[in-house]
């Protein structure tokens, strides 16, 4: 288990960047306020962004990795050497062969204005085609081979599955910098023996926990007087909010007199698992409570609470391997 003094710190996600569907994105109303919310998030410290080629719905495919590039390029030289924006690539059906994400790379890299930092498998094909895979693999194998880009990374990718790619890569000395797979309170399943968290204490890889606040749902209180969010979030949220009171009651009581807020909890139960949480930050005040939960750090106890509580409610990435 991660002491105190060595827990991981909290870095940046940029799904709902561009995404209509499930964050309501409008880049009249909402890019210059996801400047300013990138910005604070330099003043605060915030270093690691993660987002995707496909990140952005319909006509603003690539939104997330545009606007991140814009927004780097306007920050000092000083500030951008010290970023790491990494970027995932979709296994997408007619991306074959070990040339297969070429166009996809350079795509990204065009939006990013050279700023990435780290390529990433964006899921496993291994439930589904397994045999694209190992191309792929190697294909992002050549591009840090090459001094394209710096480091290499996955997501979605289970135990068994890792240890297989870890073996080859090793073979070409190309480290596995990064793992990152869905992981919060309401989505406990790398905790298992032998599961995600075990693996990647054991090979070295830093653990990323995507959705840690399981969508915004564990930053809410019981008596929260914002509304729900409207479409498929809101449904969400009202199937589970049945079944989260001891949760909840827990979290609260370890949140009094701790800044950040039920966030702020559950971003720290991520980190003393060894996990890096990338929480989605849209609002300067969102990067303050996430600030904020970088200031302490649960107990021993109030972990063991907290597990004691861990349940798998969220919906299972479908593509997540074994």
């Amino acid at each position: 288990m991660t002491s105190e003094a060595d827990q991981p710190g909290i870095g940046v996600g940029t799904w709902a960047w561009g995404n209509q569907f499930l964050w309501g994105y409008d880049p009249q109303r909402d890019d210059a306020r996801l400047e300013q919310t990138f910005q604070r998030c330099l003043a605060l410290g915030f270093r690691f962004f993660d987002t995707a080629d496909s990140y952005g719905t319909g006509r603003l495919n690539g939104r997330s990795e545009m606007l991140l590039g814009q927004f780097a390029m306007r920050a000092t030289p000083d500030e951008r050497q010290q970023l790491c924006i990494a970027t995932k690539l979709a296994p997408f059906p007619w991306r074959l062969g070990r040339r297969g994400y070429d166009r996809a790379f350079s795509a990204s890299q065009r939006r990013l204005q050279g700023q990435m930092k780290r390529v990433q498998l964006h899921w496993s094909t291994a439930r589904y085609a397994p045999w694209q895979e190992p191309a792929l693999i190697d294909g992002l194998a050549d591009l840090v081979e090459s001094g394209a880009v710096p480091s290499l990374g996955l997501s979605n990718v289970g135990p068994k599955r890792l240890r297989t790619i870890h073996r080859t890569l090793q073979e070409r000395g190309i480290p596995i910098s990064s793992l990152q797979v869905q992981f919060s309170l309401l989505a406990p399943q790398p905790l298992a023996d032998g599961g995600i968290v075990d693996t990647c204490q054991e090979l070295g890889i830093e653990l990323i926990a995507y959705s840690p606040l399981a969508l915004g749902l564990l930053g809410r209180s019981a008596g929260d007087p914002r509304p729900l969010p409207p479409g498929t979030r809101g449904s969400l949220f009202r199937r589970l909010e049945s079944s989260l009171a001891p949760l909840r009651q827990t979290m609260e009581e370890i949140a009094n007199g701790r800044p950040g807020g039920l966030g702020a909890v559950a971003l720290n139960w991520c980190r003393a698992h060894g996990a890096m949480p990338i929480p989605g930050l849209r609002s300067s005040d969102q990067v303050e409570q996430a600030a904020a939960a970088r200031s302490w750090s649960l107990s021993r106890d109030e972990r063991r609470s907290l597990d004691a509580l861990a349940a798998a409610r969220m919906p299972a990435n479908p593509f997540q391997s074994a």
